[in-house]
């Protein structure tokens, strides 16, 4: 058995308020138990991870100390910015495992992750946190054996720096990530009348972006639980474009032709009221509406057993 919770759902800031208070105003933060494994998997860091901190000092330590595996997606600020806020970080006999990817070859993951706890920043240096933390580089690898049955896939995404898309495997059982995430597009000019349009090249971009799509469906094809990035409607993507996101339309699409069992739309904008996902759930999470895939707003401290 593998059980999802979110303890984050919102994308780019966090945004408490009265108007976020249903389905949660703090950014990315999942967490990921399995059955018969000591260690806790955790997906990103953003504010959300606070609160799952304090709820692991609390119902957790008094069995013992914690054995944590953090996998960030990136490493955008909204999604490591929880860190320093994670209580067990400062408890000695943690032991916590940071993976994840990073887009220059001289800024290993440490300092990336480590380097907003700096004085100038914050009251408590990296150096000084009593836990032990180690921190592993990822890229993009197959089918890599966790122990005890558990496989994990990571994939390279879309995204303005380098992600990665998480893909767990359990007893059958498949749960996988796909944020922050842009469907590939053709980057070559298309219009037949401009100027520097070139058939050939425009061709060869229509097919690299379709074979990229093609393999980021693959990464998630048959999931029984998908959390895709949907930060935008088809309409306003038209002026954010580039800007590293997916829409409602294309994550349903996508996870539809894939054969995902449920998905969970993630990253919420900052800007979206509880109202406005109320009335958005009325068009995109209609039952039945897509087959075989339940497609739902991902909801801060929602538990989905897999």
């Amino acid at each position: 058995m593998m059980k999802v919770k979110f303890w984050g759902v919102r994308g780019s800031i966090p945004c408490p308020g009265p108007q976020t208070m249903k389905y949660g105003g703090n950014g990315a933060c999942i967490e990921l138990r399995v059955d018969d494994r000591e260690e806790i998997i955790i997906i990103d860091a953003g504010s959300g991870i606070r609160e799952l901190g304090n709820a692991l000092v609390k119902n957790d330590l008094p069995a013992g100390p914690l054995k944590i595996a953090m996998y960030l997606s990136h490493t955008h600020w909204d999604h490591i910015m929880g860190f320093p806020y994670f209580t067990p970080i400062y408890i000695p006999g943690t032991r916590m495992t940071v993976h994840g990817p990073v887009t220059y070859e001289d800024d290993p993951l440490k300092d990336v992750v480590g380097g907003q706890m700096k004085y100038r920043y914050f009251p408590i240096n990296v150096g000084e946190l009593a836990s032990d933390i180690e921190y592993k580089r990822l890229r993009e690898e197959p089918d890599m054996d966790l122990g005890n049955g558990l496989l994990l896939t990571t994939k390279f995404l879309n995204h303005p720096i380098t992600a990665l898309g998480y893909r767990f495997e359990y007893q059958g059982k498949i749960f996988c990530t796909c944020y922050d995430h842009e469907p590939y597009r053709n980057l070559f000019i298309t219009d037949p009348e401009h100027p520097e349009y070139d058939e050939a090249m425009a061709y060869e971009g229509e097919e690299v972006a379709r074979e990229q799509n093609q393999a980021v469906e693959e990464f998630f094809k048959g999931a029984d639980l998908l959390v895709h990035d949907s930060q935008y409607t088809a309409e306003e993507y038209k002026t954010r474009v580039n800007w590293g996101h997916s829409t409602f339309e294309w994550a349903i699409a996508a996870a539809n032709r894939a054969g995902v069992k449920k998905l969970a739309l993630f990253h919420h904008d900052p800007d979206r009221t509880d109202a406005q996902i109320e009335n958005m759930a009325k068009t995109y999470c209609e039952p039945k509406k897509y087959g075989d895939t339940e497609v739902f707003f991902a909801t801060e401290r929602a538990e989905i057993i897999l």
